[in-house]
């Protein structure tokens, strides 16, 4: 008898609480529905260097004592950098200043229209030089650290290779594919011999985001879909809606892309594969990886549909480097970012391994 009324108390206190999730969800879903854009990145910065497409941002330092050598995050060109800087509890940047790094990122906009003509040098023998000189001004050290994501890693490479005596001191890769050729379904959208890229570059001058969001979700097609149906589930669950409706916004405002960076991309990486072969020339200067000889830091997910690991794997037999770290996560390509084991393990191993070599 006791047992039944145990039990009978257990099932009564679930259906309980799934009458009172339901209700939550029914009126919170109104206010899903009519709320404004969700607040991300702000955690406080000032803008350091303004040029077109690019931004360098400086954040304000929060901590008593900072580390030497400043640190500086290239996001990749396809989308807003706020993905480090969701929200506060959920920013890496917010992480890093707390711990004693002093802090700068560049960032994208849109390409304007008279950017069109922007090929991959721009990026690695212009603007990141440019920045790096700005920040090595703004923050009177005379070297500095890099933290790529992505595509921004794939630039840092292509700069750390042409600029080995530049004041580049320890570079952080996150996600970075090197071996384009195991792109998976990305290469096999970008085939060339089906792939006209002379005519969409030339017709378009900028490549629409239209055209670059829908080649990620292609990757997976009902990853949206699923997204909705997950956050309708948790609707009650106010912490859960906040962090989903951030990572939705920085989901849609993927951006354009310059029409020559778009070809030199898909021609010198894609078709290429110079990246990897060693190949590679910047403006006469070769990008051969083995040209590196920094200290690397390479933090890739186990389960990348974006930047397989097969794509990411030989950065750190590539590159000529002693000293060189590689973190594998569980996760995916952007919850390696800022998703809940981002918070508990790649953010403080990319903490620890360079603050260890930032003093």
């Amino acid at each position: 008898m006791v047992e039944k009324t145990n039990q009978d108390g257990t099932l009564m206190a679930q259906m309980s609480d799934m009458v009172d999730k339901t209700i939550q969800r029914s009126l919170k879903g109104l206010d899903f529905i009519r709320a404004s854009e969700a607040e991300v990145g702000t955690t406080p910065k000032d803008l350091l260097y303004d040029r077109g497409t690019l931004k360098l941002y400086h954040y304000r330092p929060i901590a008593d004592e900072i580390y030497r050598v400043p640190v500086i995050i290239v996001m990749a060109t396809t989308n807003k950098g706020f993905l480090f800087d969701l929200a506060p509890g959920q920013s890496m940047v917010e992480y890093l200043l707390k711990r004693g790094h002093d802090v700068y990122m560049i960032d994208w906009d849109p390409p304007l229209a008279q950017e069109r003509r922007l090929g991959l040098a721009d990026y690695t023998d212009d603007f990141l030089p440019t920045c790096i000189d700005k920040v090595v001004a703004d923050s009177g050290e005379p070297d500095v650290n890099i933290i790529g994501y992505c595509m921004g890693g794939v630039l840092s490479l292509i700069y750390a290779a042409t600029h080995t005596d530049g004041p580049l001191r320890n570079l952080a890769c996150l996600t970075t594919p090197v071996n384009w050729h195991k792109m998976g379904l990305f290469s096999l959208w970008a085939d060339e011999r089906y792939l006209d890229l002379d005519k969409l570059v030339d017709t378009l001058g900028i490549i629409p985001a239209d055209f670059i969001s829908q080649s990620f979700e292609m990757l997976r097609p009902a990853s949206k879909t699923a997204g909705r149906m997950r956050v309708w589930e948790q609707m009650w669950n106010d912490d859960f809606v906040k962090s989903y409706r951030a990572f939705e916004r920085w989901g849609n405002e993927t951006l354009p892309l310059a029409g020559e960076y778009y070809r030199d991309t898909t021609r010198e990486l894609m078709w290429g594969n110079k990246l990897f072969t060693g190949e590679l020339v910047i403006n006469g200067e070769s990008a051969d990886l083995g040209n590196i000889t920094i200290p690397v830091m390479h933090a890739v997910a186990e389960h990348d549909h974006i930047a397989p690991y097969a794509a990411t794997k030989p950065l750190l037999e590539l590159v000529s480097s002693t000293d060189k770290h590689e973190l594998i996560l569980k996760g995916g390509h952007v919850s390696l970012i800022a998703g809940p084991n981002a918070v508990r393990r790649m953010w403080p191993n990319v903490d620890a391994w360079l603050g260890e070599r930032s003093v």
